[in-house]
């Protein structure tokens, strides 16, 4: 054990000095509950943002390929089934489904009300887990009865409540054409996926009928539903997709198909390093003031040890080992606050939000450990790199001055 750490374990660990005590105390505090803070932060952050992906992903998938051409309503233009990219995608790693669907606007009347709609096509290889687990109510659409299928109807708590509808109701949706077309459903179940562009409108039904409507055959579709393994490398996958398709079809990520949330999810980053900034910069001056206080309370010490032909360095390394205890203290409390917490959370959703504002109905939490790691090693690496400049004080110190001090 060297000269530093001796010292630096005797007057940490049996200290009686009753000022710098209460110092030491708050340091700690501070440093604990700036870590908590910061792993909280990213936590719920990374949450937040997963959350909001994971429920654009299921209900919309992460590419669509639709019709390249200038139609902007919110009826998808009609094409030809595509064994070759169906093939393609379904042997490419890269792809996990690809699912055909299409839309088509109409209005809905019940109990007096009517409401705009935006009905979703499907058919029975549609992937429904994304659904089952944003369902409040009934069970997804059946296709193993081809004609009730056509007649069974998902729709949205948001649309339920505004028509007060319930799972079992039936109800009428009208579809503006020529001539106009009215078609009688019966809600099998209602979902809530808390996204207000989803909820407010989407139904979800059975792809046959729209085909019906429309005197589609059964090669015709509105588009493709496609499934990426990997939704960092989705632009790479899209541009995979589109060198498949012919000169008629165009292939959309989410994030195009979704600006206004993909756009908004990077702010959220921003908020999470003005935090952490925060953060540190508390820890750090609650330590620079300890490390001053123990520092001029040691005075007559460091005027001892340096009448004995001990240098500045290695008084500076009594200091500097000692904070590394303190420091290393609150990381320990600091992770048992700020992890704790996220399990609690995790495991019990106790928090919880306005969907409407936050598209979700709970703080979200996402642990990763490399980010638990990284805040423990930069704050520490960060609070003893700026702890050496107050540390000089010790160079400053006169012996002689010092023994008198005493």
């Amino acid at each position: 054990m060297s000269f530093a750490s001796f010292i630096a374990g005797r007057i940490t660990l049996k200290s009686n000095r009753t000022f710098s005590k209460l110092i030491v105390r708050i340091a700690i505090i501070g440093i604990t509950l700036g870590l908590g803070v910061m792993i909280l932060s990213v936590a719920i952050v990374r949450g937040f943002k997963q959350e909001i992906i994971e429920k654009v992903r299921g209900f919309d998938g992460d590419i669509k390929v639709v019709k390249y051409d200038l139609n902007n309503s919110y009826e998808n233009s009609a094409f030809k089934t595509d064994d070759t990219l169906f093939a393609a995608v379904k042997s490419n790693p890269l792809f996990t489904q690809i699912m055909p669907f299409a839309t088509k606007p109409g209005i809905i009347k019940a109990n007096g009300e009517i409401e705009g709609i935006l009905l979703k096509g499907v058919d029975k290889t549609y992937d429904w887990s994304f659904f089952k687990k944003n369902m409040i109510a009934g069970d997804v659409i059946d296709f193993t009865d081809t004609v009730k299928s056509k007649q069974e109807l998902l729709i949205s708590d948001v649309i339920a409540r505004r028509l007060k509808l319930k799972v079992g109701d039936k109800l009428l949706i009208y579809f503006v054409q020529e001539p106009l077309k009215r078609r009688p459903f019966k809600i099998t179940g209602i979902f809530n996926t808390s996204i207000e562009d989803i909820d407010k409108i989407y139904v979800i039904g059975d792809l046959a009928l729209i085909k019906r409507l429309n005197d589609w055959d059964e090669q015709t579709i509105g588009g493709y539903e496609i499934h990426s393994a990997d939704f960092d490398r989705l632009s790479t996958d899209a541009n995979v997709i589109n060198n498949l398709l012919p000169i008629r079809l165009k292939a959309y990520t989410a994030v195009d198909n979704y600006p206004t949330i993909f756009e908004w999810l990077p702010l959220l980053d921003i908020n999470t390093r003005i935090i952490l900034g925060l953060m540190l910069i508390v820890a750090v001056i609650n330590m620079i003031s300890a490390l001053l206080i123990m520092i001029l309370e040691r005075t007559a010490m460091i005027g001892i040890f340096k009448a004995m032909g001990a240098a500045n360095w290695s008084i500076q390394k009594i200091f500097l080992y000692n904070a590394s205890y303190l420091i290393g203290l609150g990381l320990l409390f600091g992770n048992v606050f700020g992890l704790g917490f996220c399990l609690l959370q995790s495991s019990t959703h106790f928090f919880k939000l306005d969907p409407e504002s936050y598209y979700m109905a709970f703080v979200p939490i996402q642990l990763h450990w490399l980010d638990v790691v990284g805040l423990n090693i930069g704050t520490m690496v960060i609070c003893l790199l700026v702890l050496v400049i107050p540390s000089m004080l010790v160079s400053r110190i006169s012996p002689v001055k010092a023994i008198q001090y005493k």
